[in-house]
């Protein structure tokens, strides 16, 4: 276990707990599904800037969970892509701003979801999927 998940378990961020084979596949399979639909440009921008983070969060969520822990909160698996996904900073603070924005939508009620931050949503999703797609596979 590495210093950086063993910090976040001692402050209560994540949760070590193993996962499963199925868990894993079923977080990548459904992850898969909203990802395509995301890209489907008859729906809203909302609708698919909902499927594009949710696209996102399960993919982040089955790199995390393949490496024995449950997260505390939502934004913590993207805060911990370099660590689960070897993906950088730049594609963290896309999902981060997007965090944001899906959180605003679901809490206040503001939904201004802007064209580019889509579409950088759904390059970072594609990003994650064939990051996640090129783990090892998960050790159960």
């Amino acid at each position: 276990m590495s210093q950086e998940f063993d910090n976040l378990v001692k402050i209560g961020q994540l949760k070590a707990e193993p996962g499963t084979r199925a868990e894993f596949d079923g977080l990548v399979n459904s992850a898969r599904k909203r990802l395509a639909d995301a890209r489907s440009e008859v729906l809203s921008l909302e609708s698919r800037f909902d499927l594009a983070y949710n696209a996102a969060h399960a993919f982040a969520l089955a790199a995390l969970r393949r490496r024995g822990y449950r997260p505390e909160n939502r934004y913590i698996v993207f805060q911990v892509l370099p660590y689960t996904s070897g993906l950088d900073a730049s594609v963290w603070r896309v999902l981060a701003k997007c965090h944001d924005q899906r959180n605003l939508a679901e809490y206040e009620g503001h939904s201004d979801i802007d064209e580019q931050l889509l579409i950088d949503l759904v390059r970072c999703a594609t990003l994650l999927e064939a990051a996640v797609t090129a783990l090892d596979p998960p050790a159960y």
